[in-house]
């Protein structure tokens, strides 16, 4: 039966990408989440992972239980710290997010924040990554969430939460989806959909540029919705990051994804706040917040 074990045991090795780091972080052995998961599979009733030479990487059928088990993990911590408790946190937080974080992953977190701790104000900012940094290190921010890999600034410290994985996004029914395995080379041959937002286009830049191959540029464009629908249509293909796949455009066409046979870096989701500053009651506990709903995050300061 499922139980809140194999749910943290499925998080930690989904966001960490390999069972040996997920079994470190959690202080158990590699055999303890491998059988977890086996479990897991078994009443799902189809594979969550599949084992590549980069690590564990999910399946359509995992990435959909992922987003199931963040809002698992997030009831439990709820339960476990009943909402009257917060009753006592009051202040306000200033928060920085760029375009894809307050897109894609912050509001479900502002919302439960809001429920939680009903005498705390977060005040969101939209901006870009140099914007946030200069108002994190002048003070004008307390925190940000922003894509950490991005983030490089040694005044700053940064905390992943995530890795969103990046996979390639092909229309239905293309050739590409026949072939047992598919590599830049492959995806070379077609035109290629570029996304702008939020330094997509560098690392886009940098992992094709480790390898001898160059994709075909047929359109370049800030809006994820314009690529989404420019792909379904069969105008082209791309790599994103599961973040901010879904499988329908607004037309109602599907698209379908491939892990790609090279490594391509994913597309890390976390915190940010001046280097050296005391934390506040307030930010420590907008840390605590998604610390306890994606499990051991890696902090680091950029190099």
């Amino acid at each position: 039966m499922l139980n809140f074990r194999h749910v943290k045991y499925f998080v930690a090795t989904a966001n960490l990408g390999q069972v040996s780091r997920a079994a470190r972080e959690l202080s158990i052995s590699q055999s303890a989440i491998t059988s977890a998961i086996k479990e897991l599979e078994a009443e799902v009733g189809g594979r969550l992972f599949v084992r590549t030479a980069q690590g564990m990487e999910l399946t359509d059928t995992g990435r959909r239980f992922l987003a199931a088990s963040h809002r698992i993990m997030a009831s439990v911590e709820e339960a476990l710290h009943p909402a009257d408790t917060g009753a006592e946190i009051a202040g306000s937080l200033s928060i920085g997010a760029s375009y894809t974080v307050l897109g894609y992953f912050l509001p479900q977190h502002l919302e439960r924040l809001e429920r939680r701790y009903p005498n705390l104000r977060i005040h969101i900012h939209e901006l870009t990554r140099e914007m946030i940094e200069d108002n994190l290190i002048t003070g004008r921010l307390d925190m940000a969430v922003v894509l950490t890999s991005n983030i490089s600034n040694p005044e700053l410290t940064t905390e992943t939460l995530i890795g969103s994985q990046r996979r390639l996004w092909v229309p239905a029914g293309h050739r590409l989806l026949e072939l047992d395995s598919v590599g830049l080379q492959d995806v070379a041959e077609h035109p290629y959909i570029m996304l702008t937002v939020d330094e997509a286009a560098h690392w886009t830049t940098r992992y094709w540029s480790a390898s001898p191959f160059r994709p075909n540029v047929r359109l370049r464009t800030s809006s994820i919705e314009a690529v989404r629908s420019t792909v379904a249509n069969g105008q082209g293909v791309t790599i994103l990051s599961d973040m901010v796949y879904r499988p329908w455009s607004l037309e109602g066409k599907r698209i379908e994804t491939i892990i790609m046979r090279e490594r391509v870096p994913a597309m890390d989701v976390g915190l940010a706040w001046r280097q050296g500053v005391e934390l506040t009651p307030a930010m420590r506990l907008f840390r605590t917040h998604f610390s306890e709903v994606y499990q051991t995050p890696q902090s680091r300061m950029p190099r």
